[in-house]
């Protein structure tokens, strides 16, 4: 399998290096909007190369994102009408209705699949199973330290507390979970959230609430910051490499 990544921050590096060592993935194209680390991170690596995303779609199986809203909405439906597969880190790009429903159609219509990681949280297969029976409420809490929302914040505050789809608005690059979850249970405007910013924390916090009618259910994770990103749980990268196994290997576990 040949690998295109776009975006080589903590979670398109850590990626990429995984990538390196698996056996099935024979070729990685690296890109990134500052070019110069996508180059230094190629030289890292024993099968990577730097190429422009117009230049690799065409010769690869999958195109892995991680890099912003932006670069979603700009190759995304790019990456489905060359009917290769791709996988979203940028979830929150898809509160947009009509961008999504578009996206989903031409895959569809491609016979290609788009993929999205769980992320930093716990419990999205139980939210997907749940919601085949009717889920009444999901709520998500995110907890960080004021530094990951470019915040100096002496106690705890509460940076926001309103639906998912003003959530992904307002922290494109801190929420990514909870478009995950809202795709995977009621949608953006009936799942809420609430965001934190909290000085003395060591971990950044998710917490998944839910009930309907299998019952209830309470996903709590504290991540560990990515070394190379505080605003980035390293289970993020975590859950990146374990759905590019789950892709090339026969064997299919979870919802």
């Amino acid at each position: 399998m040949k690998l295109g990544i776009i975006g080589c921050g903590a979670i398109g590096t850590d990626v990429a290096k995984a990538a390196d060592e698996m056996e099935e993935i024979e070729e990685i194209y690296l890109y990134d909007i500052i070019e110069e680390k996508a180059k230094e991170l190629a030289k890292k690596l024993k099968k990577a190369k730097f190429e422009k995303v117009e230049n690799f779609i065409p010769i690869v199986d999958v195109v892995f994102e991680a890099a912003s809203q932006q670069a979603v909405y700009k190759y995304a439906e790019k990456v489905v009408e060359a009917k290769k597969d791709l996988i979203i880190m940028t979830i929150g790009a898809l509160f947009d209705d009509e961008f999504r429903e578009r996206l989903i159609e031409k895959a569809r219509k491609n016979k290609c699949k788009i993929y999205l990681p769980s992320g930093a949280v716990a419990g999205i297969d139980g939210i997907k199973a749940a919601s085949v029976g009717g889920l009444d409420q999901v709520t998500l809490v995110t907890t960080k330290a004021p530094e990951a929302f470019g915040k100096k914040i002496e106690k705890r505050t509460v940076l926001f507390d309103g639906n998912a789809r003003e959530a992904v608005k307002l922290f494109p690059r801190n929420i990514n979970v909870a478009a995950c979850l809202s795709l995977a249970g009621i949608g953006f405007d009936k799942t809420k959230v609430k965001v934190v910013a909290d000085p003395v924390v060591r971990y950044n916090s998710h917490k998944i609430l839910a009930h309907g009618k299998f019952g209830r259910l309470r996903a709590e994770v504290e991540n560990l910051p990515n070394p190379n990103n505080p605003s980035s749980s390293y289970l993020a990268s975590l859950s990146a490499i374990a759905m590019l196994k789950k892709i090339v290997s026969p064997l299919q576990i979870g919802v």
